[in-house]
């Protein structure tokens, strides 16, 4: 497989892993703010990919971000941009609620992203490698193989085997799912931190990233904030972009759950409880 791989060495102290702007302004700069406040430089934030998104502010964030100077991957959403696709690629169902709000959304994205916002999301890795606390690190969208899979907690071991071996690697960091989640078997860890651009599904406004520290060894812990998801909210409708979505934002519960595994779907409006620190 020809994937763009940076490999950036051995990370030291804390690491601020977000992802899925989604275009959403409100909550970057929250986000921004929140890493400034820890103390996290910008060589140590990592972000997962779908910069750009469902949200109103594509251009706005997309800027920032390369002015921030951190990690980013490409998730599937700048792929598609930069490919000239119709829709975002999210391998949802034809047909679906998804896929026909998403040729709402993404064409409204494709328009605004400026020659220069293009030519940031050009540079982009498809993965980023690295070393921390003694293990190796592996930042992916999707899956190893397909940058549009969907994995999640209940998703099969085996699976997330699979894309242990093909890295190489100890922690895998992903995205795509837009569940924050934790799993682990033997001395392998898979994490998502969730994303910032939309809520988690759980029936509350929050969202959420993940700082990983390696005092005392590896160890993590998921963190959620609020911001002004109303003004955000208001912005997706001023450019007529999914009602459902900009709604999501306030209620945080996704207009359906086509994408969700069985035990994602019954989970669907119950508060997470995941902010506390795990040590592996």
């Amino acid at each position: 497989m020809n994937k763009k791989v940076k490999h950036i060495g051995l990370l030291k102290g804390k690491v601020l892993v977000f992802g899925g702007t989604y275009s959403n302004l409100q909550s970057l700069i929250k986000m921004k703010q929140l890493a400034e406040e820890e103390g996290i430089a910008p060589q140590n934030i990592i972000h997962t990919g779908d910069l750009i998104g469902y949200c109103a502010s594509p251009v706005e964030c997309t800027d920032i971000v390369e002015d921030w100077a951190i990690h980013c991957i490409k998730g599937n959403v700048e792929e598609n941009i930069l490919s000239g696709s119709d829709d975002c690629g999210c391998n949802y169902v034809e047909g679906g609620r998804c896929e026909m709000f998403s040729r709402s959304w993404f064409p409204f994205a494709k328009e605004q992203v400026t020659e220069r916002n293009r030519n940031f999301l050009d540079s982009m890795p498809e993965q980023i490698d690295f070393e921390f606390a003694g293990k190796k690190c592996s930042v992916i969208h999707g899956s190893h193989s397909y940058i549009s899979e969907f994995v999640f907690k209940s998703t099969s071991w085996k699976i997330k085997q699979n894309n242990f071996e093909a890295l190489d690697a100890d922690v895998i960091l992903a995205g795509h799912c837009g569940i924050p989640f934790a799993d682990e078997q033997a001395d392998k860890t898979w994490l998502n931190a969730g994303v910032i651009g939309m809520p988690a599904n759980d029936g509350t406004p929050f969202v959420w990233y993940l700082i990983l520290d390696d005092e005392g060894g590896f160890s993590y812990q998921f963190k959620k904030y609020e911001y002004d998801n109303f003004e955000a909210n208001q912005l997706m409708m001023e450019h007529s972009l999914p009602w459902s979505y900009a709604e999501t934002l306030m209620t945080g519960v996704w207009d359906n759950t086509e994408i969700l595994p069985p035990k994602e779907t019954v989970e669907a409006g119950i508060p997470l409880q995941l902010d506390q620190e795990v040590a592996v």
